[in-house]
């Protein structure tokens, strides 16, 4: 007989359990299309080991991402429990968050809770629709307790304010800080409400006050992020020395594999464009920052990279979680392109940068460091068809779909220029659905794709990338044998990291033909200038 799923409330947030909720992946998860088309079958998710729960905080759904260490005594939940209110204050505080304010407060006390936003959340739809993964559930714990404690006339300032009281255990803090971990800050939500209330903000201001007030935050974002980041000037830890070698690398190889020479230019003064890549890409994605190179070489672009600490990487993790070291960050890679003299800062294909330096940083950024800053997208358009570049889209003759970047797309509205690029040089091209900017987040967004702590990983390959998967199967559902390759096009380095461990986990390489890239790299494919396949079916995965 199969088990009833508990239903979650609202006060379940702060009652003591062992474990609030939990994804039953042969009852509760969505259902996936042909050749998955039988959860009842699927593996159940990784479990923790013991020693992880009896250290961390883990009774959310029995998933760890950022590691909160049990409380030593009750005095340090006391502690902490006191720094979190006065975390608390500080976002509602004209001074202290001039930047979010206005949205936040908005949000908090606009939300009718009609529930329009549920329907538009691939996690809540991914797992079966999970109460605790509702857009809603974590905004609503948050509402109450800053109606209660926070608002003139809540309980924190002597008087009752109607609404369901919240009890401010460290039960129910710890909760909170992983629940703001189990949304992608998409912000698909907010575009579909009524009146724009962003549950993405909210989950993300959630995780600004933990960080800056009480020091939690996952270890990808901010020990080996940002902070290796302005430490060493890449969240990948390579330093300038390091990061040219690499290039130069990759100048090699790139010109053995398309027959021309290949030079990436350093630190060239007054160039039309300042180039920034996320360093991501250099490791793990050489033929992206190379593909960059091949092109502008061939267009006669006036461009070049930058040796100045952080301005060879576009990355900006404190988008995710923490003004402060967001803002680190920015203000370092604006004053390399003013060092340089650069008439504009081009970011490649990073959707959290193309986000963070432009439309975050505009509220930063003044004076001689306000310099322009550009997707490459536009640019990209421009060269493919301006006619500088000979190409010959049969060399892309099989079937591509496109994954939009949430930040670049939903968020920044740059939706056309990479489909013309597409149509163009790709003749089986064929979108998502739905696409543009309805289109689904990868699953991996906010810094996801980079987080595998304890068993995370598994349940955001599984959960929160479901989705896409879903999206992916249905794209190439005319091809869906082993024999005919099949490219998902995912211009942003988060969103191939976690599309890349989707095709992994599920074999959809060797068993169905399915892999991924980016777009500069179907665009070199077709050049004719180019050695005929630079993109190889047998070097992939």
């Amino acid at each position: 007989m199969e088990k009833k799923k508990k239903r979650i409330t609202l006060e379940d947030i702060y009652r003591s359990s062992d474990q609030m909720s939990h994804v039953n992946m042969n009852q509760d998860v969505m259902d996936l299309p042909y050749p998955f088309d039988n959860k009842s079958k699927e593996e159940q998710l990784k479990p923790l080991t013991d020693d992880a729960r009896a250290r961390f905080e883990s009774s959310l759904d029995d998933t760890i991402n950022i590691s909160i260490p049990r409380p030593a005594s009750l005095d340090e939940e006391r502690r902490r429990v006191r720094k979190f209110l006065e975390g608390l204050e500080k976002l509602f505080s004209a001074e202290e968050n001039w930047t979010f304010l206005l949205p936040l407060t908005l949000s908090i006390e606009h939300c009718t809770r009609c529930q329009t936003c549920s329907d538009s959340c691939h996690t809540f739809e991914g797992s079966g629709r999970l109460e605790v993964y509702r857009p809603t559930y974590r905004a609503e714990i948050l509402r109450r307790i800053y109606f209660d404690y926070i608002k003139p006339g809540g309980k924190y300032t002597g008087r009752w304010k109607d609404g369901a009281e919240i009890p401010l255990k460290w039960i129910t803090i710890a909760r909170l800080a992983e629940l703001a971990y189990r949304c992608n800050l998409c912000r698909r939500c907010a575009q579909t409400c009524p009146i724009g209330v962003d549950n993405g903000l909210i989950a993300r201001e959630i995780r600004k006050l933990f960080s800056q007030e009480l020091g939690i935050a996952p270890k990808e974002l901010h020990e080996n992020g940002s902070m290796l980041q302005l430490k060493v000037g890449s969240s990948t830890g390579m330093n300038p020395g390091v990061v040219k070698d690499n290039i130069e690398f990759i100048d090699d190889d790139m010109s053995e594999k398309t027959g021309l020479t290949i030079k990436t230019p350093w630190d060239v003064k007054g160039a039309d464009v300042l180039v920034i890549h996320n360093a991501g890409e250099i490791l793990a994605w050489p033929e992206n920052v190379g593909a960059f190179a091949a092109i502008f070489q061939s267009a006669g672009v006036s461009w070049t990279m930058s040796s100045d600490i952080t301005a060879y990487d576009s990355v900006n993790y404190g988008l995710w979680y923490d003004d402060v070291q967001f803002a680190r960050v920015a203000v370092r890679q604006a004053k390399a392109a003013e060092k340089l003299g650069v008439k504009m800062i081009m970011i490649g294909e990073c959707g959290h940068a193309h986000k963070a330096l432009t439309v975050t940083a505009d509220r930063l950024l003044t004076g001689e460091t306000n310099i322009p800053r550009v997707s490459a997208f536009p640019i990209l358009r421009d060269i493919v068809m301006s006619g500088k570049l000979q190409l010959d889209p049969s060399r892309n003759n099989f079937p591509v779909t496109l994954h939009d970047p949430c930040n670049l797309v939903r968020l920044m509205g740059i939706v056309m220029p990479q489909r013309e690029i597409l149509k163009k040089i790709a003749p089986k091209f064929r979108e998502m659905t739905p696409h543009g900017v309805n289109n689904y987040c990868c699953g991996g967004g906010s810094g996801f794709a980079i987080q595998s702590a304890h068993n995370f990983k598994d349940w955001r390959v599984r959960v929160s990338g479901r989705m896409k998967l879903k999206q992916i199967l249905n794209a190439f559902s005319d091809s869906m044998t082993p024999d005919i390759k099949k490219y998902v096009c995912a211009p942003c380095s988060n969103c191939k990291g976690q599309i890349r461990d989707i095709i992994a986990y599920h074999d959809l390489w060797n068993s169905w033909g399915i892999t991924y890239g980016g777009l500069v790299e179907l665009i070199v494919n077709a050049m004719t200038n180019v050695k005929p396949n630079f993109i190889n079916w047998d070097e992939i995965m």
